[in-house]
């Protein structure tokens, strides 16, 4: 009986610890991706490159043009730090860098990382994703 009692201690201790890590070890890394990506774009000045991509691009521009008009307040999210923890959740690390390295050869069209992005996140996540988006290229 005792055997049974240090067992199910162990258990639920291994259980809370595994737990805590997870979402800790989320949180981290969807800060270290945020501050990195921000830090890199801004640094090599491809920011300004990615906002005359959009204005010249029909298409893009009408998909950014959707979070002028959104309403924040129903959105699921609102800050870059929790956009990319739902990412991480919803599409994974390791699929969000194959996507990253697709679009880099030219593999992969905007179409298609639209496309797939929106099988893997729900209408208004997509929409909150726009809106941070359009937030940091224009702010």
């Amino acid at each position: 009986m005792r055997f049974i009692k240090f067992l199910l201690i162990i258990v639920i201790l291994l259980g809370v610890i595994g737990y805590g890590v997870y979402h800790y070890g989320i949180k981290f890394a969807s800060d270290k991706v945020v501050e990195n990506i921000s830090t890199e774009l801004e640094e090599s000045g491809q920011m300004d490159e990615i906002k005359n991509t959009i204005e010249s691009d029909p298409q893009l521009k009408s998909f950014m043009e959707e979070a002028k008009t959104a309403d924040s307040s129903k959105l699921p999210f609102t800050t870059k730090e929790e956009a990319t923890k739902v990412l991480i959740q919803k599409v994974g690390i390791s699929e969000l860098n194959n996507i990253r390295v697709k679009v880099q050869n030219g593999s992969m069209t905007k179409e298609q990382v639209i496309q797939e992005m929106e099988g893997k996140l729900t209408d208004e996540e997509m929409t909150a994703l726009k809106v941070i988006v359009y937030k940091e290229l224009y702010k």
